[in-house]
């Protein structure tokens, strides 16, 4: 029987693995054959996903739904699932592109403009964490074009679904209330 693992050539590195970690060029890594999960399995294991994300184990919950996306590619609440948990990890250093590659598998338009929103909301939190000198700009940045999602969402959101109104009204309070974010034409 075959190892369940091989080692990759330091020529073959890349500079991010599908879960999105770093790999440090020229050093080799170790590679595993992934273990399906089952169909029957794949309810449970979003149901999972959404408790690690609770538990703030943003990189567990993305595994999972790396998993069932195998089994079912086209999973909306996987997909939904995963984008999340991508954007938990902003802060951590998670390139928003691959937040971002997810949208275009979202069947609604209003999905795919409301998670756009999220992606950018989330960015912008991330950036106000940070002490760059563009930190501040790159937030307000983000809010408004966060805002700018969830404006050409609220037409197409479903009866009594008010989320796009609620993100939005947040990321206005958050302007509002926080003077120094602003344009840099506006500086």
């Amino acid at each position: 029987m075959p190892p369940a693992y091989i080692w990759h050539s330091p020529e073959s590195a890349i500079d991010f693995d599908p879960m999105g970690i770093p790999n440090q060029k020229g050093k080799a890594r170790l590679h595993f054959e992934l273990k399906p999960i089952s169909r029957a399995g794949v309810s449970e294991a979003i149901e999972r996903a959404g408790r690690y994300r609770l538990l703030s184990e943003s990189s567990l919950a993305e595994s999972i739904c790396l998993d069932v996306l195998e089994i079912e590619p086209e999973n909306q609440r996987a997909l939904v699932t995963l984008l999340l948990a991508i954007t938990d990890q902003f802060s951590s250093g998670a390139p928003a592109a691959r937040a971002r590659e997810l949208l275009p598998r979202l069947k609604s338009e209003y999905d795919q403009l409301y998670y756009a929103g999220i992606i950018c909301e989330r960015f912008a939190h991330s950036e106000l964490r940070q002490s760059a000198a563009s930190a501040s700009f790159n937030a307000y940045q983000g809010f408004v074009e966060a805002m700018d999602c969830y404006e050409n969402a609220m037409p197409l959101r479903p009866a009594g679904n008010d989320d796009s109104i609620l993100r939005w009204n947040t990321c206005a309070r958050i302007l509002m209330r926080n003077p120094d974010l602003a344009a840099e034409s506006d500086r």
